[in-house]
């Protein structure tokens, strides 16, 4: 994801040669300091999902685990007969415009969907406090996820999942938390989780660069998913004060907020990035969309009891960090 200037920033310069080091270091023999006999394969391990936590405290690691055991034990159990949505919503990097996005996507799917009370919010840069929300890394979303599938019905409910992140063409969505952590989940990790967990019933949305990577190995007939680009484009307003990315401002803070089909939410989205890209002559993000044969039953009964009246949006218009 590009930032609020358009251009690529030395920011994720830094970030990329940060997780170049990272591959590294797992390639290399810890106590020679010679490469493994077995070359390090980024992509492959991305496949498998890796992240790495380093000079963390005993004390960090504790707080992470008592936070996430406070947000999985507050979910609400499902309602037999009822098609009950649940909602997991990530901030993958530690810049603050990740973890406004994913707090703020938290609350307006919630309450678009009914899942006030099945929410998990999890975001990058938490700190050692007991309380507070848990980390938004790769394992603590495997978790989350695993928790999730044991309070649904998963024939009957919803999974939605929110993930917002810079993006990678080949390795997909990059979890950075300062110096301390490093790792991505690629197209096909995702997709092993949510198949593994039997999410049939799902609704993804992905807000970074290059995003419509994962959409060929997520689809199936009960799925819905919006990426914020193509597979070879990036998408911009990622800049660290920013309170929304291009794809989270006009999707989640303006379509997904006003009583209207996801279809018409779908396409103001597409239509507001478009406008706000051609104003900066900027190279179209292309956003995806994908509604399977299917999924319109469980689309439908969860729309039907949507809130009638809108919310009103926050935060500074992402456009204007241009």
């Amino acid at each position: 994801m590009k930032s609020g200037g358009g251009g690529k920033s030395g920011r994720m310069r830094k970030r990329l040669k940060a997780t170049t080091l990272a591959l590294v270091m797992l390639a290399t023999n810890p106590a020679t300091g010679q490469p493994q006999q077995q070359g390090f394969n980024p992509i492959e391990a991305a496949k498998n999902g890796w992240s790495m936590e380093q000079g963390r405290s005993a004390a960090w690691h504790l707080a992470q685990h008592k936070r996430l055991g406070t947000a999985i034990a507050a979910l609400q159990p499902q309602r037999n007969g009822v098609v009950d949505a649940y909602v997991v919503s990530v901030g993958l990097d530690s810049d603050p415009v990740f973890g406004r996005e994913a707090s703020e996507a938290a609350k307006v799917l919630g309450r678009r969907y009914g899942a006030i009370g099945r929410t998990i919010f999890l975001t990058a840069g938490a700190d050692d406090q007991s309380n507070g929300t848990p980390q938004g890394s790769p394992p603590n979303l495997a978790t989350a996820l695993a928790a999730v599938a044991g309070k649904m019905n998963l024939k009957e409910d919803v999974l939605i999942l929110f993930a917002t992140a810079h993006g990678d063409p080949n390795n997909g969505l990059a979890y950075r938390d300062g110096d301390k952590g490093v790792g991505m989940i690629a197209p096909m990790r995702l997709a092993n989780l949510l198949d593994d967990l039997g999410f049939e019933r799902r609704m993804i949305l992905l807000s970074a660069c290059y995003s419509g990577t994962f959409l060929p190995l997520l689809t199936n007939e009960n799925s819905v998913i919006m990426t914020a680009a193509a597979s070879n484009r990036t998408s911009f307003g990622c800049a660290p004060g920013n309170d929304w990315t291009f794809f989270g401002d006009a999707l989640i803070n303006n379509g997904l907020r006003k009583s209207q089909p996801f279809s018409k939410a779908t396409e103001e989205a597409a239509g507001l990035i478009g406008k706000w890209e051609a104003s900066q002559n900027l190279l179209p993000s292309r956003p995806q969309t994908f509604v399977g044969d299917k999924a319109g039953a469980w689309l439908g009964a969860l729309e039907d009891r949507m809130p009638k009246t809108e919310t009103a949006k926050v935060g500074k218009p992402a456009i204007e960090s241009f």
